[in-house]
């Protein structure tokens, strides 16, 4: 494939959940440009209707307005949460400062991922709980009058991070938190300085909150997001000719591990045009094809990469030797079993992979990749397997390209569109 053009991916799916959940609680008027128009995205404004935000309809390319209020109302029915992991667990931490119960659910999916790493830090600040199915969802919180939280996340997490934030905010008092594996992304202290409250990173690691700030109306612009980016990248890196602009993208650095991951397999992401907008870093990237070479991904860039470790398995199984990606458990509880359902695709397309404890090895090869991919639903394998699928010579059959609108609506439409005419 020949790959040209410039483009521009959907808004930033963490700053849209954030936004959201932001401008709910902001008594008042607020405009967010360029939210993200996603499934996730609109479970997290379906479930704050429920709570009594007004919130229009999130449609590409037009502004979503919020009235907010200073708190929730108290639900009359299940919050329901699709598939969206975000919006359950950063609502967690919210409803955990509200003196009424609510009761959360989502799709299949959604229902089997681990909700105690966030109930547990939740219950230890004063909130109540009712587990209906184990560790996921349903769950029931009764939220009410919450105290100061010092507490050791059992992995670096952005959700259990801001879930634990948001319940500091919400509930008004302190949060001293410490990430094992260094730190994830940043953007909830990002947003949560621009209302005044105080966020400081000790020398030791620990991350302390104080509730100085106070949330108020707002108007702010989501850029593109970079792990959506990271799939037409990592199709120009796979190309044959050509070159490829991906404009206005989220260049946060607690978000760029996956272009430090693509330098030293060889590749060269060119930043251009790079400028804050609140608070956070915009710019341009610009790839180009590259010869790929193996590499090792340690654990304390997992949390950095997380969730790009799918097109960068698929980028390492056209290098030449081996990739590891050690100590990335993590992936066992995203949206599917990640590190298993990785290491079955890639053989299943003739790709040595094998997942070792928690360490995904895979092995490059040459042959064109050709095979039928089982997604389980999850977005981002069916994405990363459609740009396998790109090769020459390759033919990959993908069962469920449709759940790629989990967080890239019009995947296939932007893939078609970064095509160009082979020069043979």
């Amino acid at each position: 494939m020949i790959v040209g053009g410039r483009i521009r991916v959907p808004g930033d799916k963490s700053l849209t959940h954030r936004a959201l959940f932001l401008a709910a609680l902001a008594p008042g008027a607020s405009v967010v440009h360029g939210a993200l128009d996603s499934l996730d995205a609109r479970s997290t404004a379906r479930v704050l209707r429920r709570l009594g935000a007004i919130i229009t309809p999130l449609r590409e390319g037009q502004p979503v307005r919020i009235r907010g209020r200073e708190r929730f109302r108290r639900p009359t029915e299940r919050l329901h949460c699709g598939n969206s992991g975000t919006t359950t667990r950063l609502l967690l931490g919210l409803l955990a400062a509200h003196d009424f119960s609510s009761t959360l659910t989502g799709d299949a999916s959604l229902r089997r991922r681990p909700m105690r790493r966030v109930s547990a830090p939740l219950a230890m600040m004063g909130a109540r709980f009712v587990e209906h199915a184990g560790d996921g969802l349903p769950l029931t919180i009764k939220g009410g009058a919450l105290h100061s939280l010092a507490y050791q996340l059992p992995v670096s997490s952005a959700q259990i991070k801001s879930c634990l934030l948001f319940a500091g905010m919400a509930g008004r008092v302190e949060v001293k938190l410490r990430e094992p594996q260094g730190p994830s992304r940043d953007h909830t202290e990002r947003l949560l300085r621009a209302f005044g409250y105080a966020i400081t990173e000790e020398p030791d690691g620990w991350i302390r909150f104080e509730p100085t700030g106070r949330l108020t109306p707002f108007e702010m612009r989501v850029p593109g997001d970079i792990s959506s980016a990271a799939f037409p990248l990592g199709a120009a890196v796979l190309a044959e000719g050509g070159e490829l602009v991906v404009a206005d993208v989220g260049l946060n650095p607690t978000r760029t591990g996956f272009l430090r991951v693509l330098e030293r397999m060889g590749a060269h992401p060119e930043r251009m045009n790079q400028r804050e907008e609140q608070g956070e870093l915009v710019g341009e990237l610009r790839v180009t094809p590259a010869a790929l070479r193996g590499t090792a991904v340690s654990p304390g860039e997992i949390p950095g990469v997380i969730d790009e470790i799918p097109i960068l398995a698929v980028l390492a199984s056209r290098a030449e030797g081996e990739t590891v990606f050690r100590g990335a458990g993590e992936l066992r509880v995203k949206e599917s079993d990640r590190l298993t359902l990785l290491a079955t695709n890639l053989r299943a397309v003739g790709v040595k992979a094998e997942v070792m404890r928690d360490d995904l090895h895979v092995a490059g090869a040459s042959t064109p990749p050709r095979g039928r991919i089982r997604t389980a639903g999850d977005h981002r394998i069916a994405m990363a397997f459609a740009i396998l699928g790109t090769v020459p010579g390759a033919r990959v059959s993908v069962d469920d390209m449709a759940c790629a609108a989990v967080s890239y609506p019009g995947f296939p439409d932007m893939l078609k569109s970064i095509r160009r005419r082979s020069a043979r």
